[in-house]
C-alpha cells in the first residue's frame, strides 16, 4: 500500500515546481511571445494592401431548345474554360491590357514586359462555381487583385470583356469549322455518289433487256416468240402440204397434155393411157374433196387425213403409170412427147403461178422461224444471264445504297450544322452573361491584419515555451528543498530557515509587481491589437 501511494504521488503533477518555473521563467515566455506577435502583426500594417475586384459570368445555355436545333459544340465547359483562360492569359492579351491602363509602372513593380506579364498572371484567378444538386458548372467567377481598387475593378472588367468575347469567337470557329469540315465530307460523297451512280447506269445500258426487273417481260416476249415460232411451224408446215398438192394438180395438168404416138404395137401403151386417164379422174375427184373439207376441218381432221392418204396412193399410181408408158414406148422405138413447161396453158399456168407463190410463202415463212429461234435463243440467253447479272447489279446497287445513304446523313448533318451556326451567330447558343460587374472592393482582402494578428500570438507562444523551456531544461541549479533532499543519500535531521532580509523582501514584490506588469502589458497589447485589426479590416 505504501508503495502503491508514493507512485500515485509521484504520477501527480507537481503544481509547486510549476509555479516555481512560472515565477522564474515568465519574462523569457513573456518577452519572445510579446516580440514575435508584435513583429507579424506589426508587418500586417507596413505590407501594402491588395485590393481583389471579382465579376460573376453566368453559363447561359441555348435559348433554342436542342430537340429544334442541336448545337455542334460539345465540348466539356471546364475544358473550354481552362482553354479560354489560357487564351486570355497570352502575352499579346495581357501586354493589350498592360499598355491601357498602364499597369505596374511603379518603382516597386516589374521592370521587364515578361515579368509584367508573369505577375499579372498571378494576379488573376478563375473559379468555378457548380451547381450544389447535379454538380455542374453554372457560373464561374474572374478575379484581379491590385494594390488600388480602381485599377482592380477596370482590370476585371476588361478581363471580363475579353474572355466573353473569346467564348464567342471559339465558340463560332468551332461551329464554322465544323460546318466546314460536312460541307468537305459532303463533297467527296456527292463525288462518290456520282462515280457508283454512273457505274449502275453503265451496267444497265450494257445489260438491257437482261435486268432482273425485266425478267417478267422477259418471259412474257419469249412466251410469245414461242407462240409465233409454232404458228410460223404449223403455216410452213400447210404451205409444204399445198406445194405437194399444187404439185400433183401440175403433174395431172401435164399428163394430159401427154401425147402417144399411133402405130403398131401390143396394145399395152394404149391401155396403160386409158388407165392413167383413169387416175388422173380419180386424183382430180380427190383434190376436190379435199378443197371441200379443207374449207371446213382442219389437216388434223381424220377424213381430211384419208382424203391426203387417197391422193398420195393415187399420185403415186399416177407415176407408176407414167414410168410405164415410158418403158413402154421406149421398147417399142416410140418415144412419147411430154409437154414442157413452155406449153403450158389455161388451168396449168394459173396452177404453177400458185406453185411459185407457195415457194415464196415457204421461203419467207422458213425466214421467219429462223429470226424467230434467233430471238427466241437471244431471250433463253437473257433468262439465263439473269441470276449473275442480278448478283453483279447487287453488289454495284449496295455500293451505290451506301454511298446514298452516307450522302444524306452527311446532307442532314451539313444542314444541321449550319443552322447550329446560325444560331451562334445570333448569339442563341451557350453563351456568357454578366451576372454581376466588377465589384470596387471596399476594403483590401491582404493582409488579413485579424489572421496575421493570431498567426503572432501563436507562433509567439510556441517561441515563448520553446526559450522558457530550453532556459528550464538547461539549468542545472536547484531552486527548493525538495530538491536537495532528493539528491542527499541519508534523510534530513533539521532545517535551517532561511534569513530573509526587508531587502530581499523588497526585491521579491518588485520582480512580483514586474511580472504582473508586463503579463498585464503582454494581454492588453494582445487585445488592442486585436480589436484593432478588427476594425480596420
Amino acid at each position: 500500500m505504501p508503495d502503491v501511494a508514493e507512485d500515485a504521488k509521484l504520477e501527480r503533477p507537481d503544481i509547486a515546481r510549476l509555479a516555481s518555473i512560472i515565477r522564474r521563467r515568465h519574462m523569457q515566455f513573456l518577452i519572445p511571445l510579446f516580440l514575435t506577435w508584435a513583429l507579424v502583426w506589426g508587418a500586417s500594417w507596413v505590407l501594402p494592401p491588395r485590393y481583389r475586384s471579382v465579376t460573376t459570368i453566368l453559363v447561359q445555355q441555348p435559348t433554342m431548345p436542342q430537340d429544334l436545333v442541336m448545337p455542334n459544340v460539345n465540348d466539356d465547359l471546364q475544358t473550354r474554360l481552362q482553354s479560354l483562360k489560357t487564351e486570355m492569359e497570352s502575352q499579346t492579351r495581357l501586354l493589350y491590357i498592360i499598355n491601357l491602363l498602364h499597369l505596374y509602372s511603379g518603382a516597386k513593380d516589374p521592370a521587364t514586359m515578361d515579368e509584367k506579364v508573369n505577375q499579372m498572371r498571378n494576379d488573376i484567378d478563375v473559379d468555378l462555381v457548380r451547381d450544389p444538386q447535379r454538380q455542374d458548372i453554372s457560373a464561374f467567377t474572374i478575379s484581379y487583385s491590385a494594390g488600388d481598387p480602381h485599377v482592380a475593378q477596370q482590370v476585371t472588367g476588361e478581363l471580363t470583356k475579353l474572355f466573353i468575347s473569346a467564348n464567342n469567337a471559339v465558340r463560332q470557329q468551332e461551329s464554322e469549322g465544323t460546318t466546314n469540315f460536312l460541307a468537305q465530307q459532303l463533297d467527296q460523297a456527292s463525288t462518290s455518289l456520282a462515280e457508283q451512280e454512273a457505274k449502275v447506269d453503265q451496267f444497265r445500258s450494257q445489260h438491257q433487256g437482261a435486268l432482273p426487273s425485266q425478267e417478267a417481260s422477259n418471259l412474257e416476249i419469249l412466251a410469245g416468240l414461242q407462240t409465233q415460232l409454232q404458228n410460223e411451224q404449223d403455216g410452213l408446215n400447210a404451205a409444204r402440204q399445198q406445194k405437194a398438192y399444187l404439185q400433183a394438180m401440175l403433174e395431172q395438168e401435164r399428163s394430159q397434155m401427154v401425147t402417144v404416138p399411133t402405130g403398131s404395137g401390143d396394145g399395152s401403151s394404149t391401155s396403160l393411157a386409158a388407165d392413167l386417164a383413169d387416175v388422173n379422174r380419180q386424183l382430180d375427184t380427190l383434190k376436190s374433196q379435199l378443197t371441200e373439207l379443207s374449207t371446213i376441218y382442219t389437216d388434223r381432221y381424220p377424213d381430211v387425213q384419208n382424203v391426203k392418204t387417197q391422193i398420195a396412193r393415187a399420185q403415186a399410181e399416177r407415176s407408176s403409170l407414167l414410168a410405164a408408158i415410158a418403158k413402154a414406148r421406149s421398147s417399142e422405138g416410140k418415144p412419147t412427147a411430154a409437154a414442157d413447161d413452155s406449153q403450158l396453158s389455161g388451168p396449168a399456168l394459173q396452177i404453177k403461178g400458185e406453185l411459185q407463190s407457195n415457194q415464196l410463202e415457204i421461203e419467207n415463212r422458213e425466214n421467219g422461224i429462223n429470226q424467230l429461234k434467233a430471238r427466241i435463243g437471244e431471250y433463253q440467253s437473257r433468262l439465263n444471264s439473269e441470276p449473275l447479272t442480278e448478283q453483279q447489279l447487287a453488289d454495284l446497287s449496295r455500293g451505290y445504297d451506301q454511298s446514298k445513304a452516307n450522302y444524306d446523313d452527311l446532307l442532314k448533318k451539313r444542314d444541321e450544322s449550319e443552322m447550329a451556326t446560325n444560331m451562334e451567330q445570333m448569339q442563341q447558343g451557350e453563351r456568357f452573361t454578366m451576372l454581376d460587374p466588377p465589384n470596387l472592393p471596399p476594403k483590401p482582402y491582404f493582409p488579413n491584419r485579424l489572421k496575421l494578428c493570431a498567426i503572432g500570438f501563436a507562433l509567439g507562444l510556441a517561441l515563448g515555451l520553446l526559450v522558457a523551456g530550453g532556459l528550464e531544461f538547461m539549468d542545472d541549479r536547484m531552486h527548493s528543498g525538495k530538491e536537495i533532499k532528493a539528491m542527499l543519500p541519508v534523510a534530513v535531521i533539521s532545517e535551517i530557515p532561511e534569513v530573509v532580509t526587508a531587502s530581499d523582501r523588497q526585491n521579491t514584490k518588485r520582480r512580483l509587481v514586474l511580472g504582473w506588469a508586463a503579463t498585464a502589458f503582454v494581454a492588453i497589447a494582445l487585445i488592442a491589437g486585436s480589436v484593432v485589426s478588427i476594425l480596420f479590416s
